[in-house]
């Protein structure tokens, strides 16, 4: 399963008892559809989502940030203090892929607010060639 969605909070790293480490983060889910009336609905699902397979993207893991997620859901349900029934969505991730502006340069010490907020990329400049050097290239002897 696919999810497309925004961080609620930046990453954390939990070292288990057994040594192993999870990258513990929640991602906002929005869902857009037409109601019976024609109104316009908006509806937001939080996942408590778990990446077991490095700890390194975690920096990259900031609040606002915009990832695809694949994965599997599982649900959970419990009893608060009061002792109402709760319940709430896990995503067990196996994979991620970032969605960033191209006019953004994100690095790990950035946060994706600041992101979103910083000066487009200057471009390389072209390089400046002249008919002779084209005609020079493709007088090699290559055989293709």
């Amino acid at each position: 399963m696919n999810i497309v969605g925004r961080l609620t909070e930046n990453a954390q790293v939990q070292t288990l008892s057994n040594g192993k480490q999870v990258v513990n983060f929640s991602v906002a889910v929005n869902d857009n559809y037409r109601n019976k009336a024609g109104e316009n609905v908006q509806q937001t699902s939080f996942f408590d989502c778990a990446y077991w397979l490095s700890t390194g993207v975690a920096p990259y893991l900031t609040k606002g940030t915009l990832v695809e997620l694949e994965g599997r859901v599982s649900a959970r349900a419990w009893l608060n203090r009061e002792g109402e029934p709760q319940a709430g969505l896990n995503f067990h991730t196996s994979k991620i892929k970032f969605h960033f502006s191209k006019k953004a340069e994100v690095t790990p010490n950035t946060s994706a607010s600041e992101t979103n907020n910083a000066n487009a990329i200057t471009p390389l400049p072209k390089p400046q060639v002249t008919a002779g050097q084209i005609a020079e290239e493709d007088e090699d002897d290559l055989p293709f």
